[in-house]
């Protein structure tokens, strides 16, 4: 197949099967004879390599690792907004914990951005003497004192807390709050409401003044026999009543020797 080329020193083009030894047209040397289109064809050459080196966006390689990628980033996102809003969770699970103080002391409906300040007036946190159990004094006012004690057990369907605010004379409950993790909708769930929780106030811890085992109970609904330390419990809920009962039995047990050496304080 003939081809073409173009000699340097008289610049004409003519075709040969392959590179003559001279210029047909002025006799110039081979070394001056090139061939038409060589460059051009190295070029396309070069080109057309560097096309398949490119990464195929059509590909299964491109989209994993377009995914891993994206996954990346977003995952360091994640993080940096974890991290910006740490201090903002934590503060906001405080303020809930001290509401939840503050309810068992009948001060509830506070407004978030005041319950901190009434907190931190009212509640001076510590612990039971010569142990390690947790015990909030608490100043309702310059002469009213009540004592708080974490309480925690398990439900129906997982677990139970709260808090139970005792008299100055160590004899009687002034108030309470309890909450669950998952206890059913309409039945168990409603020990988390005012309503229940309030039927703890003013009931005694002890049976009788030389009993030293916390008395203090929730019955099944109905069975209320000693309203002095029984609360009726919910209608439906009988497993979360007697979780409850068994929670604030439990809980204010180890307190029970320090309540009754205050029976002689007056309010």
């Amino acid at each position: 197949m003939a081809k073409k080329y173009i000699c340097k020193m008289c610049g004409q083009t003519f075709e040969a099967d392959s590179k003559p030894d001279k210029c047909p047209i002025c006799s110039a040397d081979s070394s001056l004879i090139e061939e038409v289109g060589k460059e051009g064809s190295e070029a396309s050459e070069a080109s057309a390599e560097k096309k398949s080196r490119k990464l195929n966006t059509n590909g299964n390689a491109y989209t994993i690792i377009y995914a891993a990628v994206m996954v990346i980033i977003v995952a360091f996102l994640l993080a940096g907004v974890s991290i910006l809003l740490k201090s903002r969770q934590e503060a906001n699970v405080e303020i809930d914990r001290q509401s939840q103080v503050l309810a068992s002391l009948r001060l509830r409906g506070l407004e978030k951005d005041s319950v901190t300040a009434v907190y931190t007036r009212v509640v001076e946190e510590g612990h039971l003497q010569g142990s390690e159990l947790p015990l909030f004094t608490c100043h309702l006012d310059t002469a009213t004192v009540k004592y708080v004690v974490p309480v925690k057990g398990r439900g129906l369907w997982g677990g139970l807390w709260g808090y139970v605010a005792v008299n100055a004379d160590g004899q009687g409950v002034y108030g309470a709050y309890f909450s669950h993790e998952s206890e059913t909708a309409g039945l168990g769930a409603l020990i988390a409401e005012t309503k229940f929780q309030e039927l703890f106030n003013d009931k005694q811890l002890f049976a009788d003044s030389a009993s030293t085992r916390i008395a203090l109970t929730a019955v099944k609904s109905g069975k209320v026999e000693n309203p002095a330390f029984e609360v009726d419990g919910i209608t439906g809920a009988t497993l979360t009543t007697n979780g409850v009962a068994d929670m604030v039995k439990d809980g204010l047990q180890p307190y029970a020797e320090f309540f009754r050496s205050l029976k002689d304080v007056k309010e």
